[in-house]
């Protein structure tokens, strides 16, 4: 239905038109009571081969919604109840900021691609907290992606990640530190090792602080971008791991343009989709390479199949994430990567997701 019906009539509006037409009906759904609840083991029925426990948490499945859909937190219920393991929200910074000037998403069809400048367009930290906080007890992982406001200068940048770890420090379930998105001017100059080192080891400082219980304690994740020179991302990830965060997800999008043929390559932003498949996943590779598997490597970038799932689990991903596949493929493209996921590890003999985590990095 969504293919032949539901994506033929959305795709006729302006894509960040869609978009928000798309999320303000998951947002009432959100609201109908008991719904999200009921729907839930519908859509992901228990499936044993796809638990595991990752940073002393249960996961029930692999797969989760990377952060950009749903930015201000406003369909957490929704986006569970179609089946995913974990929910990523953001990218907050701690002030409300409009973002850059429309048009800023664009659709590439026929390359199964997104581009989008969208510019950490997003309420606020404070406002998400209370959104979230307002949930109660949530049925999967909920992460919170954070960055800085774009008229933070990057010698201060450090202070707005922990003013958003401050706001929602209660009620996020892990941090992800956003230094590789393309759309905020000068942000991904953070990048470089010795200014993300320090960076990470602030938020670490601050997150440890901030909790009682070492056991509540979410874990830090950084997400890299898949334009760094490889001797760059090498040294990137030793900033990381030095600084004490608990994970890396690989990749953001790119500003690479290579063999696409829509017109809106030439457009400015961060591309994401198909054209990233093969390079996320050989990043997740030497991610885990690099880390010697000592912390969870969460793979995104051009996941549309199980088996482009499974790929990246096999590379060293223990968590992956979707996208642009959703806005190609509809709600229903979770339960097929789930279904498709728990078939391939059984045909492989495989008890769970964590025996074939890495096994061919």
């Amino acid at each position: 239905m969504y293919r032949h019906l539901l994506r033929p009539a959305l795709f006729r509006l302006d894509a960040e038109d869609a978009h928000h037409l798309t999320l303000r009906g998951l947002e009432l759904a959100s609201a109908v009571p008991l719904w999200p609840a009921l729907a839930r083991p519908l859509s992901a029925p228990p499936a044993p081969r796809l638990r595991q426990e990752v940073w002393g948490r249960a996961y029930a499945s692999p797969l989760g919604l990377a952060a950009g859909l749903d930015k201000n937190g406003v369909a957490v219920p929704a986006f569970a109840a179609l089946g995913f393991g974990f929910l990523e929200v953001g990218t907050v910074t701690p002030l409300a900021q409009p973002g850059n000037d429309r048009p800023r998403l664009f659709r590439l069809p026929q390359d199964g691609a997104l581009i989008n400048r969208m510019g950490f367009n997003n309420g606020g930290a404070p406002a998400l907290a209370g959104r979230l906080a307002a949930l109660g007890r949530r049925p999967v992982p909920v992460w919170v992606n954070i960055g800085k406001n774009k008229a933070t200068p990057n010698e201060a940048a450090a202070e707005d990640y922990l003013k958003c770890v401050r706001a929602v420090q209660e009620v996020a379930d892990a941090f992800v530190v956003n230094v590789s998105s393309p759309n905020t001017p000068g942000l991904r100059a953070l990048q470089a090792a010795d200014d993300l080192g320090a960076l990470v080891r602030a938020v670490v400082a601050e997150v440890e602080a901030g909790r009682v219980s070492r056991l509540s304690r979410p874990p830090v994740l950084v997400k890299l971008a898949p334009d760094l020179h490889p001797a760059d991302f090498e040294a990137s990830v030793g900033a990381v791991l030095d600084a004490g965060a608990h994970g890396l997800i690989v990749s953001n999008t790119t500003l690479a343009r290579d063999g696409l043929t829509h017109p809106h390559r030439e457009q400015t932003g961060g591309l994401s989709g198909r054209p990233l498949t093969e390079r996320s996943t050989e990043l997740v590779r030497e991610a885990y390479r690099l880390s010697r598997g000592r912390v969870p490597v969460v793979g995104v970038g051009g996941i549309f199949t199980a088996e482009d799932a499974y790929a990246k689990l096999r590379a060293g991903a223990s968590l992956v994430e979707v996208y642009s596949a959703l806005i190609y493929e509809g709600p229903g493209l979770v339960g097929r990567i789930n279904r498709g996921l728990s078939a391939l590890l059984e045909r492989d003999g495989a008890r769970s997701v964590a025996e074939i985590v890495g096994v061919e990095a």
